[in-house]
């Protein structure tokens, strides 16, 4: 049953520059394909009248008739008797979305494998489940174990922190909408960086928040330390600053280490200007830094961001330890983690705990841990570098020092179209405006550095293979968006 539509308003904005050289009909088809396949257009949703769509976009009925019967062909559309046309995935029943096949190679989720030594941690973490046998096994608020240990890391990291000031959550994503719920009401602005991590967003929107983008600096080409590095650090702080005075946002949603996707660090001095804004205007600063210790070669240690102001902070070992381990957590007040079991207990019973004894168990070698992925990114940042520039020497890479992705600049807004032309050579990356929210960030493409080096080879391979059927394009004029990634 369709129970979600959108308006034209809303497409018109998830469209932005859809216009390509072709046709304007296969141009917009085209463009929607996108959306419903990287999840902006949820499946199951109800598109606008066709009518109303061309009206919005100022192209004639024809032209939305056109595109739409495009997509019906493509089977991402279908017809519901008295519901209009239906977004959904080709091969797949009409409301649950399709499993991509097996020769698709993956690169819409940066995240790593999993930790070679994980099968012995949980054999381990096995071995430590009957003492936990003894009560009901709904834990809402995390097993003492695991909390003491997130807490030593916390410490260690140089932040002190007691084991009442940690809820341990199912994943970061849980975390982040649990803080949104606790903190925000419908209605209240929500800052976040553009661009930033969508599923973030998503949650900010999901819990009523009205967003406000603060623009992030991609990381220079020169890495941390040059003068380039520290005028766009300080420019992005003041903007920051300037949005929180101005919006009074409830809420700030930022990352400040090897942010998501730009790869940017947030210096310390910029931090601690942006937190004492937010404390003075009575925004809490939600800092996700699920990825904050994956540095590759920074030229300094950032202790969380909280040890330089009041902030809530997200962690997680998706991107450490494996992404199946559905365990996160959230650093607070502790009058925040008690407004947070309340909001909690309508939406779940807790975290799942032998999962809780396997990461308790892998954080007592988390050093090896860092020590591993760090390795693996290094390699795999090179490798990406290398690759680019041997197939695609008009892309520009920045030199990231640490994180999971690089955010690549195109030199042409043709992210889309890019991204559509990769699934037909088996690659399914993610187009730059996914990490918007009006459409921008097309001249730019998400890849991720911390997959396997076979698979990141043949990634680069494929996206030479899509750019070369788009014909390649001109750089043509400097872009000022693009140049900003390469100062």
């Amino acid at each position: 049953m369709v129970d979600r539509s959108l308006s034209a308003r809303s497409l018109e904005l998830l469209l932005g520059d859809w216009r390509g050289r072709g046709s304007a009909y296969e141009a917009l088809a085209d463009r929607i394909r996108l959306l419903i396949v990287d999840g902006r257009i949820p499946v199951e949703t109800r598109l606008p009248a066709e009518r109303d769509l061309a009206d919005r976009l100022g192209v004639s009925r024809t032209t939305v008739a056109a595109a739409y019967r495009r997509l019906r062909e493509l089977d991402h559309l279908h017809s519901v008797r008295g519901s209009g046309s239906v977004a959904r995935l080709p091969g797949a029943p009409a409301i649950l979305p399709a499993a991509f096949e097996s020769e698709y190679l993956d690169f819409s989720k940066a995240a790593p494998p999993a930790l070679p030594w994980l099968s012995d941690l949980a054999r381990r973490a096995a071995e430590d489940l009957p003492a936990h046998l003894g009560d009901s096994g709904y834990d809402p608020i995390g097993i003492p174990p695991l909390r003491q240990a997130i807490a030593d890391r916390y410490a260690q990291r140089g932040l002190p922190t007691s084991p009442d000031q940690i809820m341990v959550t199912i994943g970061a994503q849980h975390a982040i909408a649990l803080v949104s719920r606790a903190v925000l009401g419908r209605g209240d602005r929500a800052l976040i960086e553009m661009p930033t991590y969508p599923h973030a967003y998503e949650a900010l929107r999901g819990a009523g928040a009205r967003l406000v983008g603060s623009p992030v600096v991609p990381h220079p080409a020169g890495g941390a330390g040059t003068a380039a590095a520290i005028d766009a650090d300080r420019e992005e702080a003041a903007g920051l600053v300037q949005s929180i005075r101005h919006s009074n946002p409830a809420i700030a949603y930022l990352m400040p280490d090897f942010q998501n996707p730009t790869g940017r660090t947030m210096s310390r001095e910029s931090r601690a200007r942006v937190l004492d804004a937010a404390a003075r205007q009575g925004t809490v600063v939600m800092a996700d830094e699920t990825i904050a210790e994956l540095d590759i070669d920074r030229s300094e240690a950032f202790p969380p961001m909280a040890a330089d102001g009041p902030a809530v902070l997200i962690g997680s070992v998706g991107k450490t330890i494996w992404g199946g381990i559905r365990v996160g957590w959230i650093r607070a007040d502790r009058p925040l983690i008690r407004r947070l079991l309340a909001v909690r207990a309508p939406g779940d019973l807790g975290t799942p705990v032998l999962e809780q004894l396997i990461v308790a168990r892998a954080l007592e070698r988390m050093d090896d841990v860092i020590a591993l992925r760090r390795e693996q990114l290094r390699a795999g940042r090179e490798l990406v570098e290398r690759r680019v520039a041997e197939l695609l020497p008009e892309w520009r890479v920045p030199h990231v020092d640490g994180g999971i992705v690089t955010w690549i600049g195109l030199g042409a807004p043709v992210s889309s179209q890019l991204v559509l032309a990769a699934r037909q050579e088996g690659l399914i990356v993610t187009a730059g405006p996914r990490f918007g929210v009006d459409g921008a960030f097309e001249r730019f493409l998400r890849v991720p550095i911390c997959q396997s080096p076979e698979a990141t080879d043949a990634a680069v391979q494929a996206l030479a293979r899509a750019w070369r059927s788009l014909g390649g394009v001109p750089l043509g004029e400097p872009d000022p968006e693009l140049l900003a990634s390469v100062v």
